[in-house]
């Protein structure tokens, strides 16, 4: 899937009519770096290609070539997502651990794409830190938007948001807004792995704005579990509803 990365990217910047050196301007990428991401000659960094889509408004299922409507992108080089195994309702979507569809980053750091609804909302990942890497083979920081939810399920990550370093391990889970700048890095030798929720990064600004808001209040203990479904559904349910995804 790595391929897609560079397709993805580059379909996108011309489809917007930006020239290779004014993207690398406008991203403080060099240009001989994001020609080679375009080409695939080499993989970017976390935090790289946060830059680079946030940018151009490119979607993680552009990236590992499952929207079959990609911007600029032929026909031929589309490659549709794995068909889900439908069960229960129509609500649930089950994907396989063999059709996860992977991106390999650099230092290692793999994502895998797992089960989500086509809404925009939810990005769900299976991250791997193998020992040594990171979120940026520099140490810069990155930042984009969304809220970031994550649970360790192995190994340790050393966490930088903003000027405070948060050592986490293998059952702790955290949360924070993902316009606030952050680093992961493992500094051990063993895999940290983990779930990854990237809430709204790619959704409208109004439900970004609306889920800004909700979180805010539940963190300020103004609010509940009914709250989050109201405000960002609009519509008023019971609790039994609310409880089983209804």
């Amino acid at each position: 899937m790595e391929e897609h990365i560079g397709k993805a990217l580059r379909a996108a910047r011309q489809a917007q009519g930006i020239s290779l050196r004014t993207f690398a301007a406008d991203t403080g990428i060099s240009a001989s770096l994001l020609s080679q991401v375009e080409n695939g000659k080499s993989y970017p960094s976390v935090g790289t290609l946060y830059v680079l889509v946030s940018k151009l408004g490119v979607s993680l299922d552009e990236l590992f070539g499952l929207d079959v409507h990609s911007a600029g992108v032929p026909d031929d080089r589309q490659h549709a997502a794995p068909e889900p195994a439908v069960a229960g309702s129509p609500g649930l979507l089950i994907q396989r651990a063999a059709d996860n569809p992977a991106l390999t980053m650099e230092g290692g750091v793999r994502w895998e794409r797992l089960a989500s609804f086509d809404d925009g909302l939810v990005e769900a990942l299976l991250v791997t830190y193998p020992g040594g890497a990171g979120s940026s083979g520099e140490g810069a920081l990155m930042r984009h938007s969304g809220f970031e939810f994550a649970y360790l399920l192995e190994g340790a990550l050393t966490l930088t948001l903003e000027f405070d370093r948060h050592e986490l391990a293998a059952g702790d889970s955290f949360c924070f807004d993902s316009t606030r700048p952050h680093l992961y890095v493992n500094h051990a030798r063993e895999t940290a792995r983990g779930l990854w929720y990237v809430i709204g990064r790619n959704a409208p600004e109004n439900t970004r704005e609306r889920l800004s808001d909700v979180i805010a209040q539940v963190s300020a203990g103004k609010g509940a579990h009914l709250d989050v479904v109201r405000r960002l559904t609009g519509k008023d349910v019971s609790a039994d509803a609310a409880l089983s995804g209804s």
